[in-house]
């Protein structure tokens, strides 16, 4: 399928239900706004983008104190239903029906894929509860939403890997939204949108469609630029005092070199 007619079927079930998730987002707009919908797309389509996913060999590998997983983001390179996918959630009507229901004005995707594409995680893959880097690459825009569409079959929360967001910081409970099968996850980010994705506890590989919108003002007029900031959990108290550390570290080489030391491979470059 082309990214026109994939655009249009999300779009059409987006817009079938704008109403109900226009209220599960201002409902959380005060803390970290978010909103999810299921069956997103047909059933066989969305088995037949969990098909087209690379092997693990095809992968970048991410591992660390910080996170585990296996991201993939020069799309020319894989089937090309994944890239027709990816930038279907850029397609104009998509986008500015998720301003109207977030209520944020000229919302712009990332034809760059800044930390977006496809991943992928396997047994004890994990994401620290961390804050997304506040800018795109150019560090011109404000990355304001995180969208997360899931795609493997059968997804079960007791298989872990799932979406935690913490509202009220990370000494409170957690929210828990399941990675289904063909849900849609779209979640602001700012200052004090604390997420995480629990450790995978099953041999089997969780598979995601991930994109970014960003604006030209911040979601919260607290925001200020930061690069992506990790925690550990809240009982892994010596992996937290580390991640602070490395927190202060890697702030302070974007405070002497605006854009780093060196490019974020993490880009499609066409």
């Amino acid at each position: 399928m082309k990214r026109a007619a994939i655009s249009k079927l999300i779009y059409q079930n987006i817009k079938d239900h704008q109403l109900q998730l226009k209220k599960q987002f201002l409902a959380s707009k005060n803390k970290i706004g978010f909103f999810y919908l299921d069956a997103l797309l047909p059933k066989e389509i969305a088995l037949e983008i969990y098909n087209k996913f690379p092997d693990l060999e095809r992968t970048v590998a991410r591992k660390s104190l910080r996170e585990r997983k296996f991201t993939a983001y020069q799309m020319n390179t894989y089937d090309s239903l994944l890239e027709e996918v990816v930038f279907a959630f850029q397609d104009k009507k998509v986008v500015q029906l998720v301003s109207e229901i977030c209520g944020i004005k000229e919302l712009l995707p990332d034809p760059n894929l800044y930390a977006g594409g496809v991943s992928l995680m396997t047994k004890d893959s994990f994401l620290s509860p961390h804050l997304d880097n506040s800018h795109d690459k150019n560090r011109e825009n404000w990355r304001v939403l995180n969208l997360l569409y899931y795609v493997t079959p059968d997804w079960e929360l007791a298989n872990g890997g799932n979406l935690e967001i913490w509202p009220k910081g990370l000494q409170q409970a957690q929210i828990t939204i399941e990675s289904k099968f063909n849900r849609l996850v779209v979640m602001a980010t700012h200052q004090n949108s604390w997420h995480s994705v629990s450790k995978i506890v099953e041999n089997k590989v969780r598979c995601c469609v991930s994109n970014y919108y960003f604006s030209k003002e911040p979601l919260l007029p607290i925001d200020t630029f930061h690069v992506t900031t990790f925690r550990g959990w809240p009982k892994e108290k010596l992996k937290d005092i580390l991640l602070q550390i490395d927190n202060k570290i890697r702030s302070s080489v974007r405070f002497l070199f605006k854009k780093g030391v060196r490019e974020n491979p993490h880009q499609y470059k066409k």
